[in-house]
């Protein structure tokens, strides 16, 4: 009890920024995997006072919500430490906020905050945007100065490195510089996409890629975040590589990697290694239905990348694959064998991998029975303008 108390008593002498951010912290150190002793009562402690729904999710408090706005469609819950091109973890935006009110811009932050806390109590949403907006410019042009040298971009991540061990926390700072400045664009660009893209056919892949380079022209730094928006409508995440070998001459993976948009091959490799992380949570919690789900959806995104991309194996991306899949296999083989060799884990079952079935097979075969086809027809195409 009496350490309870000293916990308490401690909690209470930080500022209410510092405990939400100590918060974010303490979540993004579990869902990596790291255990903290007495961790469980502290984010207990703290999400009662923050989170009154009991939520794991961090949600920014009114001022920094309306400042982080822009980002909200480009957000991942969670903490993955690998790069995610395109997108920003929800859990940086409380440390990223606390080193703007503190560090960046002190004066400003504060007079921010009173402003939107008077116009939120107003009833004044026109001029709550207009605040926020105007704030988000004077962010951009400090940041913009602050990362124009080499010395004061060290200084400003050693700054930030107080506020959370993140190592992909700097490199969201640097995400939401570009966001910010292609703001207007990205808002645009997302209108004028379909609300879901049951789909992704050539049709709507010629749509999105004719899309995708218009706003390239004037944006090329904040492609990445559109390809994001274009990911949010699609049915399965894997259908994004599309953007990449429907534009190359061949499956070959140098020709797809010589695409426009060969990036979405590393955006959904991104989303594989969430949902490594997914499984592994899932897994510690018991939620097995919940792990067989994200299991179907790992194999399914191995398979369409093998299939589709020819030689992966032997690329970049074909060594990152295999190292995710060999983490997901550890995964499933400490939770399989948990459990008697005679009694069947739904884990460990092949339907979860619907391409080795006979019907996934026979796909398999139309798949290349097609590619052979369309090989051919290029390769006469050459040889007719060759003569």
């Amino acid at each position: 009890m009496n350490d309870i108390d000293q916990l308490s008593e401690f909690l209470q002498k930080l500022t209410p920024l510092s405990r939400s951010c100590l918060l974010s912290e303490l979540e993004r150190l579990e869902l990596c995997g790291i255990d903290m002793p007495g961790s469980a009562e502290i984010q207990a402690k703290l999400r009662a006072e923050f989170r009154k729904d009991g939520s794991t999710q961090a949600r920014a408090t009114n001022p920094s919500r309306y400042f982080f706005a822009p980002l909200e469609l480009l957000l991942i819950d969670g903490a993955p430490e690998h790069a995610n091109a395109g997108r920003i973890s929800r859990n940086t935006l409380t440390p990223i906020w606390e080193w703007i009110c503190r560090d960046l811009l002190p004066t400003m932050a504060r007079d921010y905050i009173k402003a939107i806390n008077d116009q939120v109590t107003a009833n004044n949403p026109k001029e709550v945007l207009k605040i926020a907006t105007t704030f988000q410019v004077k962010v951009l042009k400090v940041l913009e100065n602050t990362f124009a040298s080499a010395e004061s971009t060290e200084l400003a991540r050693g700054k930030l490195a107080q506020y959370t061990a993140s190592r992909t926390a700097f490199n969201d700072v640097k995400k939401m510089q570009q966001v910010l400045r292609a703001g207007d664009a990205l808002s645009k660009f997302n209108e004028k996409l379909p609300a879901t893209i049951a789909k992704f056919d050539d049709a709507q892949v010629a749509q999105i890629t004719a899309r995708l380079d218009a706003f390239r022209k004037a944006h090329a730094e904040a492609v990445p975040f559109a390809l994001t928006l274009v990911a949010r409508r699609l049915k399965t995440s894997w259908q994004l590589v599309r953007l990449a070998t429907k534009a190359a001459p061949s499956k070959s993976a140098a020709d797809v990697a010589a695409t426009p948009y060969a990036g979405v091959v590393h955006m959904v490799l991104d989303r594989l290694d969430d949902k490594r992380l997914a499984l592994r949570i899932a897994l510690r919690n018991n939620r097995v239905l919940i792990a067989r789900d994200l299991l179907t959806d790992i194999y399914d995104t191995e398979y369409a990348l093998k299939v589709r991309i020819d030689g992966i194996e032997k690329c970049e991306w074909g060594v990152r694959l295999q190292q995710l899949m060999d983490a997901i296999a550890a995964l499933v083989s400490a939770e399989v064998s948990r459990f008697p060799a005679n009694v069947g884990h739904i884990l460990g079952s092949r339907r979860l991998r619907s391409h080795d079935t006979l019907g996934g097979k026979l796909n398999y075969l139309a798949w290349k029975g097609r590619d052979a086809v369309q090989d051919g027809a290029a390769a006469l195409r050459k040889l007719i303008g060759a003569t």
